[in-house]
């Protein structure tokens, strides 16, 4: 997949209500289509979403890829259950600590897409009226 085409955030905006959704949501459609265990017709969605062959509108709307999304949360879902008390705090505490993990990722690259650009001189944006200070 590494050669084709990737979709970009601003791709999946016909379904995310703000560009920061938009990002997250790509980002599960990489981890999707690159994690061996998934496998299937997940990975397959994810692959096809993030090549733009598929627009992700159309993906959740294909009963096949739901199907698959159905079924992964049901597998979800039963070994939760099956789960003693320790193993549930134990999965609680690597939750939390993954969580925070990924905050601080997201941060960081929050603040990469959208820091200041210092000395950087751009062009007048589109319809606009030139330079604000």
């Amino acid at each position: 997949m590494s050669n084709e085409r990737q979709i970009q955030d601003e791709d999946l905006m016909d379904v995310a209500q703000d560009p920061e959704q938009a990002h997250r949501l790509r980002k599960a459609l990489k981890v999707l289509a690159n994690n061996p265990n998934v496998g299937g017709k997940l990975q397959e969605m994810a692959r096809e979403v993030l090549s733009g062959r598929i627009g992700m509108k159309d993906a959740i709307q294909t009963p096949g890829y739901m199907d698959a999304l159905g079924d992964r949360i049901s597998e979800m879902r039963r070994a939760a259950e099956d789960q003693t008390m320790a193993e549930r705090e134990e999965s609680r505490e690597k939750f939390a600590a993954w969580r925070k993990e990924q905050e601080a990722k997201e941060d960081e690259e929050r603040a990469e897409r959208d820091g200041p650009s210092g000395n950087i001189v751009t062009a007048p944006r589109r319809g606009g009226r030139g330079h604000r200070a």
